[in-house]
C-alpha cells in the first residue's frame, strides 16, 4: 500500500468520540471509524480501545473538516449520532501538565477529564456547583473539564448530561490512563 504525502504543515490529532460502543449501544466496530477518518482526509489513523479514540494526522486545515465528515458517516452508516471531539497532540500534552489532580501519591484511577466540544462562557462556568457530588471535585480549564472521582465514575452526579446542560456543550470523558495512553500515541 503507498501511503499519501502529508503536507509539512501535517500535524497530530486526537479524535474522542461521545457514546458509541458503551453498554452495549451504539456499536461500532474500531475498523470501520479508522476507515472513516482516513476518506475524511486523516492520514495514518490508528485506533486505540474501543470507546471511539483515534490517532491521526492532517494539516490543521483538513482537520477541521475531518469531525463533521466522521459524524455524517457515522450517521448514515450506523444510523446514529456521534459527536467528535478534537484536540492537537500539543493541546492533549499541555493539558497532562495542567491535571490540579495529579499529586505525586494521587491514585490516578480516580482521575478523569471531560473534554469539550466547545469552550464554555465563563459565565456558565460559574454556575457550575462545587458541592453537586462530594466529594467529586472538578476544575474547569478551557475546554477540558478535570475531576477527580473518589467513588468512581458510576457513583458521581457530574456527568456528561450535568456537563452538557448547564455549559451549553458536549462532552466525552476519558479516564487519566487513557488520557496518557493518547499522549503517547499522539508522540509516537
Amino acid at each position: 500500500m503507498v501511503r499519501p504525502e502529508l503536507p509539512e504543515s501535517a500535524e497530530t490529532f486526537v479524535a474522542m468520540l461521545r457514546g458509541i460502543n458503551v453498554g452495549g449501544k451504539h456499536i461500532l466496530p474500531m475498523e470501520d471509524l479508522v476507515a472513516m477518518f482516513r476518506n475524511a482526509g486523516g492520514s495514518d489513523a490508528r485506533a486505540y480501545i474501543q470507546s471511539g479514540n483515534v490517532v491521526f494526522r492532517a494539516s490543521p486545515r483538513a482537520a477541521r473538516r475531518v469531525p463533521a465528515l466522521v459524524e455524517v458517516a457515522i450517521a448514515n452508516q450506523y444510523g446514529f449520532p456521534a459527536r467528535v471531539v478534537l484536540r492537537t497532540a500539543t493541546e492533549l500534552d499541555a493539558l497532562a501538565t495542567r491535571n490540579p489532580f495529579v499529586q505525586a501519591d494521587s491514585d490516578i484511577g480516580k482521575l478523569h477529564v471531560a473534554f469539550l466540544a466547545d469552550l464554555p462562557r465563563q459565565e456558565l462556568v460559574a454556575a457550575l456547583d462545587p458541592n453537586r457530588s462530594a466529594p467529586d471535585e472538578f476544575a474547569v480549564r478551557g475546554r477540558e473539564i478535570y475531576l477527580r472521582l473518589p467513588n468512581g465514575v458510576a457513583r458521581t452526579k457530574l456527568t456528561n448530561q450535568y456537563f452538557d446542560t448547564m455549559l451549553s456543550t458536549t462532552s466525552t470523558v476519558r479516564n487519566w490512563r487513557t488520557v496518557l495512553k493518547l499522549l503517547e500515541l499522539a508522540k509516537a
